[in-house]
């Protein structure tokens, strides 16, 4: 099992590892992943190498536990605060009365910082697109396929380092469900691994502009991530499948939205756009569902098929890249 390192940290403010956390899993399946309100386990990989990241919430006590394993242990406890909100001491300061409410309510919400950079990426870059079923199923393969059996005592797995990920050729990026498109951008991304360390290393507006070099990523993307490395809590997704209409409805009445209208909405709330985001998201304040879940085009089917019917172009001109 190898010996760990503990640190334990005092709690400034309250926190719930599961909605903080919660962006960081693909489900409860996640075979790098454990969590819980008041718990979590995660292996991942960091600039020092692979690690398990035990963090156990004592709220009684108002204190953090953390334990970690591997090669990549004093790295992960290094960051270990950052990664469960510790390090977010921002608060929400608005007339909003939704906003307020769900403010209060969630207030164990905070942003976590995960500072590595390579899993969140190229989960994201997974994500894009397709449905959480399709991206899980992919993701969930390359874990179990090319990732290691993670330290520590819990049967967990790390995902693939980035030389995996980079040697892939396009047949068997196929095999993981994964089309043309998706499949180079996560190679790209795997190739720019230490670039992309050195410019999270430097904040979440370094880490977008280099992200949005590569092909095949764009604001999206580029939004996902550095929320999710950085903790950047105004870093708001454009062209996501949902929130616009998630923003728009409960900000404004309106049962439709675009990003140009989510954006006009949450203009009041900057720097904290994103956490305003997060916290409607949680409060599960979005419209009620009266019409079947849209269709999301299987594009790696319908590319092996050589199809190209209106519906592929439409998809194929979002900006979810």
């Amino acid at each position: 099992m190898g010996q760990s390192l503990r640190r334990v940290e005092r709690l400034a403010h309250p926190i719930d590892l599961g909605l903080t956390c919660g962006p960081l899993t693909r489900g409860s399946r996640d075979p790098s992943h454990r969590l819980a309100p008041d718990e979590l386990w995660r292996a991942a990989n960091t600039p020092c190498g692979p690690a398990t990241l035990h963090a156990r919430l004592d709220a009684r006590a108002a204190r953090v536990h953390l334990e970690a394993w591997g090669a990549g242990a004093a790295w992960a406890i290094e960051h270990g605060p950052g990664l469960v909100g510790l390090l977010d001491n921002e608060e929400l300061s608005t007339d909003h009365p939704l906003v307020s409410r769900v403010a209060l309510e969630q207030r164990g919400l905070r942003m976590a910082r995960a500072g590595a950079v390579i899993d969140v990426a190229l989960a994201t870059v997974i994500d894009q697109r397709v449905t959480g079923m399709e991206a899980r199923r992919s993701w969930f393969g390359l874990i179990r396929r090319l990732g290691t059996d993670a330290p520590g005592p819990i049967a967990l797995r790390v995902p693939p380092v980035a030389g995996a990920i980079a040697s892939l050729d396009d047949y068997d990026r196929r095999r993981f469900g994964l089309e043309a498109r998706r499949g180079a951008a996560m190679v790209a991304v795997a190739r720019e691994e230490r670039r992309l360390q050195r410019a999270a290393d430097r904040g979440s507006d370094v880490l977008q502009r280099m992200l949005l070099t590569l092909p095949g990523v764009g604001a999206w993307t580029a939004a996902m991530i550095a929320h999710l490395v950085c903790g950047d809590a105004d870093a708001v997704p454009i062209g996501d499948w949902h929130l616009p209409r998630l923003v728009a409805y409960a900000l404004a009445g309106e049962p439709r939205g675009d990003d140009t209208r989510m954006l006009e909405l949450l203009a009041p709330f900057a720097p904290q756009r994103a956490r305003v985001v997060r916290l409607l998201e949680a409060a599960g304040a979005g419209p009620p569902r009266i019409s079947p879940r849209a269709e999301i085009p299987d594009l790696l089917r319908r590319e092996l098929r050589g199809e190209r019917d209106w519906r592929v172009r439409r998809t194929l001109r979002l900006d979810r890249g």
